[in-house]
């Protein structure tokens, strides 16, 4: 009870640690890579690395953080983002190719605003057909969605053909900065400017706005929102279309950090999307974050230390962090 003689509500501390692991995994592996250059080199590497798969792993654990919703043809909308940039950027090649960075940023920022339009659209049918009749049931859920990611990729083929098409670089954003002995590509500052520039966007959203509390309300207790005027259906589809979106977004993010797309990039990166939602812990942002933050240095240190290791570097994390914390790095409480 305070001076005025109402009880104080004691307030819950965050947890630390987890966000601790970033700089601690970074700084443990210092001396076994030994060079200072080249240890810079494949941190910030691997922090644009672990943004980027944030950015596409986002969509998806707002998906099930907020709707329960299992959708593992989440892959099929990290393509279509990848191959519309394809054709966007392709038409814009006069700016793509100009010596104008502001040129450059202004083709990549239009192809990223088409793919995230496109995403959306065919994530609100995505959901409207195929989502929508086997809500609460997780298993049909998978079965369902996989089927239609499958679909999806047969119709990208079909759209823009089976075969590898390469995704290059703006002129500008090519080649590296040189800090020192240390080179840091140049898409990777951007990338991870766009990463810290989604969570935040998205930590404002779901804490701070009223659309937020509506969403998180109506997980928490639907009828109580429905009861009050809220039409929560409508809520759960934005959130749906707004992760489809997302998941464009970082298609175009990863096909432009591969430079090359395909029609299975989506099911490849489907993988590492859930080693990365189940080390953060089912369903929170923060987690997902840190969560992609680890799986990205690690697979950068690893393959530069233990090239044959790299693949299994992140099935090696989710087990050690599910043997420290079972729920994952940040759990949802609710859940």
């Amino acid at each position: 009870m305070n001076s005025t003689g109402e009880i104080a509500i004691p307030k819950a501390s965050f947890d630390w640690l987890p966000l601790a692991l970033v700089p601690l995994l970074a700084l443990a592996l210092l001396p076994f890579i030994g060079s200072p250059s080249t240890w810079l080199t494949l941190t910030v590497a691997g922090l644009a690395m672990g943004l980027i798969i944030f950015v596409i792993a986002s969509g998806l654990t707002l998906v099930f953080g907020l709707m329960d919703v299992l959708n593992f043809g989440h892959g099929v909308f990290i393509a279509l983002g990848a191959f519309v940039a394809t054709s966007v950027l392709g038409g814009m090649s006069a700016w793509m190719g100009a010596p104008s960075l502001l040129l450059n940023l202004g083709a990549i920022f239009v192809a990223m605003l088409v793919a995230m339009s496109v995403a959306a659209a065919v994530g609100l049918a995505f959901e409207r057909v195929l989502v929508r009749p086997v809500y609460g049931q997780h298993l049909k859920q998978i079965l369902i969605t996989m089927g239609g990611m499958i679909i999806g990729e047969e119709l990208i083929k079909v759209i823009w053909g089976p075969q590898q098409i390469a995704l290059p670089l703006p002129e500008t954003l090519r080649g590296a900065f040189l800090w020192g002995d240390a080179a840091v590509e140049k898409y990777r500052v951007l990338a991870v400017a766009i990463g810290l520039a989604v969570l935040g966007v998205m930590l404002y959203t779901l804490n701070r706005t009223k659309i937020g509390l509506l969403v998180r309300a109506g997980v928490q207790d639907r009828e109580m929102v429905e009861s009050l005027g809220y039409r929560i259906r409508r809520l759960f589809i934005g959130v749906f279309v707004t992760g489809s979106a997302l998941a464009g977004l970082g298609g175009v993010m990863w096909g432009l950090y591969q430079q090359n797309v395909t029609p299975q990039m989506g099911a490849q990166v489907n993988v590492l999307i859930f080693i990365v939602i189940i080390i953060g812990g089912l369903g929170s942002t923060l987690g997902c974050f840190v969560g992609a933050l680890l799986v990205g240095l690690l697979a950068n240190y690893t393959g530069f230390l233990i090239p044959k290791l790299a693949l299994f570097s992140n099935i090696a994390l989710m087990v050690a962090v599910l043997l420290w914390r079972p729920q994952g790095l940040y759990p949802v409480t609710s859940r």
